[in-house]
Parts: C-alpha cells; structure tokens; sequence
C-alpha cells in the first residue's frame, strides 16, 4: 500500500505558500486595530481559519491535478499523487481533515461575531475545492488570479476585520488591494514556472494565454501597484508608509523574472515573493495599527 512519509506531506503540504495565509490576517487585524475593534481571539481564529484552508487548497489541487495527470511533470515542490507518493484517495482525506479544521474554527468565529461568516466560510471552501477540482475547474480557465484576489485579499482582510470590528470599512477595503496583488504576483510566477507543462496538457492558465513575456511583466506589474497603493493609503494614514520598508524585498525575485529566469530560478523568485508578501503583511499591519 502506497503510504507518503511525514516528510512528503508536509512537502505536499505546501508551507512555504503560507505567507498568502497569514500576511492578510495581519493586516485585517491591523484595520481593526486602526479602528479601535481589535479582539484577539477573533484574530487568532481568523488565522487558524486563513491556514487550514491554505493547506486544504494545496492538497485539494494536489489530488485534482494528480487525477488529471497535469503533475507529473513538476519544476517545484514534489506533489503527492503526481510523484506516487500517495493515492488520490489519501490525498482527498488529508484535504477534507484540512477543511474540517477550517470549519470547526469557522463555526467558532462565527459565534464570537456573525453568523454570517459561516456564508463566508462555505464560498471560501467552495473555491478552494473548485480551483482545480470539480467539472469547471476555473484555474484551468484563466481565472485563477481573479479568484485569488478576491478571496486572499478582499475577503481574507475585510473578513478578518469584520469578524473583530463587526463593520465593513473602506480602510480594510484599501489594505486588502496590496496584500491581495502580492497574493496575485505568487500564483503569477508559480505559473510561469508551469507554463510549458500546463500548456502541455492543456492547462490554460493566465500565464499559458498572455504568454511568455507578457506574464513577466505582469508580475512585475503587480508589485508597483501593490506599492503605490500603500503610498497612496499613507496620504490619510502616514503610519502604513512603514510598509514601504518592504520595497527592496522586491527587487530580486522581479529582477529575476524580467532577466528571463527558468526553472530553478522560478523557485527562487517565489520564494523571495513569499517572504515579501509576509514582510509586508506584518509592515502593513503594523502601520495601520499604529495609525488607528
């Protein structure tokens, strides 16, 4: 019987994709601090939340790509079922364990604020599931982005603040839009890495429609707006400008995919597009923070 070791699922686990969980916890727990809402154990909810959905997002597409043969040819990080560590049915239990962690943490949030966060919760597990699973998968469909933005950025940083502060407000809107593109920039380069593969296999991704090059300045593209709108939330709020600390984080892993960077590379400049995400999750946090 086919059994991963530890190792492996903490590999398919995916943990260096975690910053994308818990750099927008951060600055929706910044907004509600800005606010004078800030309640720590919403916030510590919100995260438990944030990272078992991020790690059954990773399994979840694990087994659907693994089912479809899209993985067995991978640049990054080993997948379960592609590499035959793991069947796909253990692959689906270890992704449904994750979403049953973000279900009970969910339902425990929502009695702390709202119920209407368990209609929040329930479209979040929806996506993550058909983000490569189900019959429509829309990260097959070039919409991966689109969808990522929305649910990492806007409805992680307004759910989080919400689940504290009990109120939408506009400045939780305008700091979900940097944290939300840097989120965006990940899956972008990820991508990019996959190009020939997903292409291969019919994969149609964002990166595999715009192509090459344009993808890279894509990416690139999204950084310098990500940057000018917490330049732009620093008018009001002069504190966030701390986040602009986080701007040299930026260079290498850009510099590497404009120069044409494969491969290896790719895996260089995620990496550095995680750390920058998680700096500047926490900068940005702190700033609004410190601006309330």
């Amino acid at each position: 019987m086919t059994m991963a070791t530890p190792a492996q699922w903490l590999a398919g686990a995916r943990p260096r994709t975690l910053p994308a969980a818990v750099a927008p916890v951060l600055v929706g727990t910044g907004a509600a601090a800005a606010l004078d809402g800030f309640r720590p154990v919403p916030a510590l909810l919100a995260l438990v939340v944030a990272l078992a959905l991020q790690v059954a997002v990773n399994y979840a597409n694990d087994h659907s790509d693994g089912k479809r043969g899209t993985d067995t040819v991978r640049v990054g990080p080993m997948r379960l079922v592609g590499s035959g560590a793991a069947t796909a049915r253990q692959v689906l239990v270890a992704a449904v364990l994750a979403f049953a962690v973000a279900g009970v943490a969910g339902l425990a949030l929502a009695a702390l604020s709202s119920w209407w966060l368990v209609a929040v919760g329930a479209v979040c597990i929806l996506a993550a599931w058909t983000y490569t699973g189900g019959p429509l998968p829309y990260g097959y469909r070039a919409l991966g982005e689109v969808f990522v933005f929305v649910f990492f950025g806007l409805v992680a940083v307004v759910g989080t603040a919400f689940a504290q502060t009990r109120s939408v407000d506009g400045l939780a809107v305008a700091a979900s839009v940097p944290i939300g593109l840097l989120i965006v920039a990940l899956l972008v380069v990820n991508n990019l890495r996959d190009l020939d593969g997903d292409a291969a296999v019919g994969k149609r991704t964002l990166a595999v429609v715009m192509g090459d090059r344009s993808t890279r300045v894509a990416f690139a593209a999204l950084f310098v707006v990500a940057f000018a709108v917490v330049a732009a939330i620093g008018v009001v709020r002069p504190a966030v400008l701390v986040a602009l600390l986080a701007v040299p984080l930026a260079v290498p892993p850009a510099r590497t995919v404009l120069t044409g960077g494969c491969g290896p590379a790719l895996i260089g400049a995620l990496q550095g597009t995680g750390v920058l995400t998680l700096v500047t999750g926490v900068l940005l946090g702190a700033g609004l923070a410190l601006s309330g």
